[in-house]
């Protein structure tokens, strides 16, 4: 705040609040924010009345720091809720300050922004919609052992979606059982909610990759994409697996020796002090020699978030982003190719560590094959 002459702070992202206050709940849907006064040393909690005692019991705050507006604030055609936070700024000597927003958050609206400049005509804005996502980008000790347990309920999640893919088996049986495995997560620990559903695409629906289920049954020949993550305390281990029920393709075949032949060649030059381009670089000559090419990002930072993404917003590895890895950085890494009618995805989730990286998550990597045998 101090370097980009921030007096004042608007948290609205949910994740952002969750890291610099403990605060989780799922009450995003309405307008909630984290306020950090430069020289001040709480924060300040405004949020809906019946979400305020969720604010005592989950975050550190003083209570007397924790402040709701009325419920004929919330989704009123005559009232705002940053009517109330405006009203509150000048209640205590904030209104001419210079503040940051996250403009570009998910849960901070047009209309919000509008209603805070119209209560706040002497204060200077400012668009800090991923400063606190930048401090989140290297991880402490306990962030990666939450993320490492995440991994290892991804792991589980994985194996009951893919033991479930057979012929004739619908789709929304298999996100089920996905879900019951991804919240029970192990015996020492449950699992959290994870910001993204199981992405399920088959058959020719694996050309694109943020489908769903439907309740549709799995056909012989299908290849089937699963894209799905464990989550621990807010923190995500995303993996993706691609399944061929029956003989695969030699397309099918031939596009995973590809994909998974540049992820292993990218994952023996990672370490601390080069940059997300430089491993891009290593993916793109590996593939273009197969000829093939992917025109999009092969991975991005993760962390702790809440839907409707687990990706940090910060560093994403490709060409032009000259972020320079250090340890402690987590990231996914997921270079799925897709064409017109079919498509092949696998991924891993990894930490950066002192002298290279870490997979988060042991689980085999290649192209699952299931037997053609229906299941009546």
């Amino acid at each position: 705040m101090e370097k980009q002459g921030i007096e004042v702070l608007l948290v609205t992202n949910p994740a952002n609040m969750n890291y610099l206050s403990g605060y989780d709940a799922w009450s995003f849907y309405v307008h909630q924010m984290l306020i950090l006064i430069i020289d001040e040393e709480q924060p300040i909690w405004i949020g809906r009345g019946q979400d305020a005692n969720g604010a005592k019991v989950t975050t550190w705050l003083y209570h007397e720091n924790i402040i709701s507006y009325p419920d004929d604030y919330v989704q009123s055609s005559t009232k705002h809720p940053m009517d109330f936070v405006a009203d509150i700024l000048k209640q205590i000597g904030q209104s001419t300050r210079t503040i940051g927003v996250e403009m570009d958050a998910y849960y901070f609206s047009a209309k919000a922004f509008e209603h805070l400049k119209r209560g706040l005509p002497n204060a200077e804005f400012k668009d800090t919609t991923t400063l606190v996502n930048w401090i989140k980008i290297i991880k402490s000790d306990q962030e990666i052992t939450y993320m490492k347990r995440a991994a290892q309920i991804v792991e589980k999640a994985m194996s009951a979606g893919i033991n479930t893919i057979a012929e004739n088996v619908r789709e929304c049986d298999v996100a089920a059982n996905i879900y019951q495995a991804q919240i029970s997560g192990t015996e020492m620990f449950g699992g959290d909610y994870p910001s993204i559903v199981p992405l399920l695409p088959s058959g020719e629906k694996t050309s694109t990759p943020h489908l769903t289920w439907t309740e549709d049954r799995y056909k012989n020949g299908d290849t089937v994409i699963l894209e799905l993550a464990g989550c621990y305390k807010r923190y995500h281990s995303p993996l993706a697996r691609t399944v061929v029920i029956g003989a695969p393709s030699e397309e099918v075949k031939t596009l995973s020796d590809v994909v998974l032949e540049g992820m292993n060649s990218v994952f023996e030059i990672i370490k601390p002090g080069i940059t997300c381009q430089e491993v891009e670089e290593v993916w793109r000559k590996t593939i273009e020699k197969r000829g093939y090419k992917k025109e999009s990002r092969i991975g991005y930072s993760i962390g702790l978030n809440y839907p409707p993404d687990w990706g940090e917003h910060t560093a994403s590895i490709r060409k032009g982003d000259l972020t320079v890895l250090q340890p402690n950085m987590t990231f996914h890494m997921i270079p799925g190719i897709w064409y017109e009618d079919f498509g092949v995805e696998f991924s891993e989730s990894f930490i950066v560590t002192e002298k290279g990286c870490e997979l988060l998550a042991n689980f085999p990597r290649e192209l699952f094959i299931q037997e053609s045998k229906v299941v009546v």
